[in-house]
């Protein structure tokens, strides 16, 4: 066997793994380095208009996880979290489209960041739990 093939195999053995391990965290670097998330507020006439039944089709539709519920300052509220795509297509469709019967003022979105891991399973419906127990909208 000529010397430096043994070197080569050596070589091969040490660098191997460490390829591995780096090509390893590399993926899963980009699994979830796009994940983003925020939280959201809706102002207008939106509620009373299927805004909430809407907003859980759009976000399924774009592939974005999360809730949105009313408020008693009759605004929508909610967080999500999707890929950098998904969640720019679901800010741009709470700013300017939402239900067919609703009119958006405004929309804020606060505590937007970068996560490693999506909080949630699905979109939902979340309906506000009064201090009596029973629940409202």
């Amino acid at each position: 066997e000529h010397p430096s093939s043994a070197m080569a195999q050596q070589a091969l053995v040490v660098l191997l793994p460490m390829f591995v391990l780096l090509t390893a965290g590399h993926l899963d670097d980009q699994e979830t380095k796009g994940l983003k998330y925020f939280k959201y507020e809706v102002f207008g006439k939106v509620q009373r208009v299927f805004m909430r039944k809407c907003t859980k089709d759009a976000a399924d539709k774009l592939g974005v996880t999360g809730w949105v519920m009313n408020t008693e300052n009759k605004t929508v509220k909610g967080e999500a979290c999707g890929t950098e795509e998904q969640v720019e297509s679901f800010r741009k469709w709470l700013q300017t489209e939402g239900a067919p019967k609703a009119v958006i003022d405004k929309a804020i979105f606060s505590n937007e960041k970068c996560v490693q891991r999506n909080p949630f399973k699905k979109f939902e419906i979340r309906k506000v739990k009064l201090p009596n127990g029973s629940y409202w909208a």
